[in-house]
């Protein structure tokens, strides 16, 4: 009897302070995993790849490696931008392996596939790399965050830029799928509201090697702006073969609207100074910025990238709503996510907004000349900021759902 009243006393102190069992900690498993899913043998492999994996254990280190009393497990998987292997790898993750979110994407491609599939699944689909706005548009989802970046914003601030300096013709030479597709999209509206015109443009195949037919075409429509609306090795491929045609030279510029400072690494400062690029991040903004950047560089032998860094801040930020929420269910983790300003190296106090946009500023910067630079990697000087809410795709103007029903 004293027993049965002692158990009866503690189970009413613990329902009167909150503590009831419904109220603990609820985790499925052992562990809240997580997964990185990207390319990491293709065309994003640099710009993506293992540098987003260590990012990513990067910030569970500094989480403490456990959230509510479980450990915190990455894992990651090379999808080689395959579809069949996207589905195969995140569909096997979910609902075998007990991955809790899945973080990076790489392509605009497979970061919609992934997206859905969480969805479905009622889990957390978080997207770095990927770059096509449909994915806070009319593909978003209640479980799905596009964190870093995302065509609009590049559309947005390197083609006014380049239309107020007096580019005001443009030829596109577009990679022919999702990503590519938006960005041509997304950058004509902003070059024709400028009062540009867009004279032409070509597509070619993703992770290509030959541009000379593409770039023939640019060079004979007497575009002001080649605009590449590509990434990665092919970003990379176009500008060194725009090179070896005197394109530059010959009076027209290039518009890289998606080229980050791999790309600038790799063209070198000689072939690519002065060009105007957009990003989320740059390894040298502050002291917060340096320091990730040399815990990155001794592991990844690199500086990161804008879409690196943000698998590090959706990372940490993952982790605080699953503290918050007190569960890892997909939906309430959602919430959580939403609900806390995002707050890391790279963000201020920054709004995940209903569609998963998270409204980030984006920063305007022109690529040093080699007499300005002082040191490796010492590439960019920041020209402009652009806040969040002029950055990213006006709530009124979108196709999501989610945004009518905030």
């Amino acid at each position: 009897m004293q027993r049965q009243f002692i158990l009866a006393l503690m189970f009413y102190a613990a329902f009167a302070t909150g503590f009831s069992p419904a109220a603990q900690a609820q985790i499925s498993g052992d562990a809240v995993i997580i997964g990185v899913l990207n390319d990491r043998s293709s065309v994003f492999a640099d710009v993506t790849g293992e540098g987003s994996a260590i990012a990513a254990r990067l910030a569970v280190e500094d989480y403490g490696g456990k959230v509510l009393g479980k450990r915190i497990e990455v894992v990651s998987a090379d999808h080689q931008n395959k579809p069949d292997i996207v589905g195969s790898v995140a569909g096997r993750w979910m609902d075998v392996d007990g991955v809790d979110a899945i973080l990076d994407g790489g392509s605009s491609a497979a970061g919609l596939l992934i997206q859905k599939m969480a969805q479905d699944r009622g889990k957390i689909a978080i997207l770095s790399g990927p770059a096509t706005s449909d994915l806070t548009g009319k593909a978003c989802s209640p479980t799905g965050f596009h964190w870093t970046y995302d065509t609009y914003a590049l559309g947005s601030g390197t083609a006014r830029a380049l239309i107020a300096q007096g580019a005001n013709t443009w030829f596109f030479v577009t990679s022919d799928y999702a990503f590519g597709h938006a960005l041509e999209r997304d950058a004509t509206r902003f070059i024709t509201e400028s009062g540009g015109k867009v004279v032409g443009g070509v597509r070619h195949p993703l992770n290509n090697p030959d541009f000379s037919s593409f770039l023939l075409q640019a060079q004979s429509s007497k575009a002001k702006i080649i605009g590449l609306a590509n990434s990665g090795d092919d970003a990379l491929n176009a500008v060194k073969q725009a090179a070896e045609f005197g394109i530059v030279q010959s009076g027209q510029r290039l518009g890289g609207l998606l080229l980050l400072i791999n790309q600038i690494h790799g063209l070198g400062l000689k072939a690519a100074q002065g060009v105007i690029v957009s990003e989320a991040f740059y390894w040298d903004q502050s002291e917060q910025t340096r320091a990730f950047t040399a815990r990155f560089e001794a592991l990844a032998r690199k500086k990161p990238n804008m879409l690196q860094a943000g698998v590090y801040s959706a990372t940490m930020h993952f982790l605080k709503a699953v503290e918050k929420s007190g569960t890892d269910d997909g939906v309430k983790v959602a919430d959580a996510m939403r609900a806390l300003p995002v707050n890391d190296f790279m963000s201020k106090d920054v709004v995940v907004r209903a569609d998963g946009r998270v409204m980030r500023n984006m920063y305007l910067f022109e690529v040093k000349s080699p007499a300005e630079s002082k040191a490796p990697w010492d590439y960019y000087k920041q020209i402009g900021v652009i806040p969040g809410d002029k950055a990213f795709r006006p709530a009124a103007e979108s196709e999501c759902p989610l945004l009518k029903k905030s």
